[in-house]
């Protein structure tokens, strides 16, 4: 056997998928920082709700720690059962990854199927890092609209809290 357990196996396995990555969808360069509080995390979030109301989208939105824990979770009333857990997910995807989920979708609908199986992730826009002073301090996500309304949702809360990726020069 090449690796003495499992999980040494998949520590490779995933390393070795990320590695293109890298080079496709450029992480935040941002380091983590101290988890979101509940109130700033329920900020984010009724933004994005109230963005989705306005355009009379239903869905759910989720706000995780940099560790991928839920903080703060809303739904409109009639949004799909699944959207609960997709958004979630999405925003899992954007802490672990530094990045927006889009980025990760971008890398597949360029051909990249690999990533489709890339563990803890999920490549649908809607989940974008959640950025104060500099450091990741968790992510949102949102779900339940097509992706891209689903991008615009997730981008009004985090346009509570400040810009998510750096100026480009």
């Amino acid at each position: 056997m090449l690796f003495s357990t499992p999980d040494v196996g998949l520590s490779l396995l995933t390393l070795a998928l990320l590695a293109p990555l890298a080079a496709s969808a450029q992480a935040l360069p941002n380091h983590y920082g101290a988890p979101i509080g509940v109130e700033t995390a329920r900020k984010a979030a009724a933004a994005a709700i109230a963005e989705a109301k306005k355009n009379g989208w239903t869905v759910a939105a989720a706000v995780v720690d940099p560790g991928g824990v839920l903080v703060y979770f809303e739904r409109i009333d009639g949004t799909q059962n699944g959207s609960s857990e997709v958004a979630q997910e999405k925003a899992r995807t954007s802490a672990a990854f530094k990045r927006p989920s889009k980025a990760l979708e971008d890398v597949v609908t360029s051909g990249k199927s690999q990533f489709l199986r890339l563990p803890g992730a999920l490549p649908i826009e809607g989940g974008l890092p959640l950025v104060i002073d500099g450091k990741i301090v968790g992510a949102i996500g949102v779900s339940g609209a097509s992706s891209q309304q689903d991008g615009e949702c997730a981008k009004a809360g985090v346009d509570t809290l400040g810009p998510v990726m750096p100026e480009k020069k």
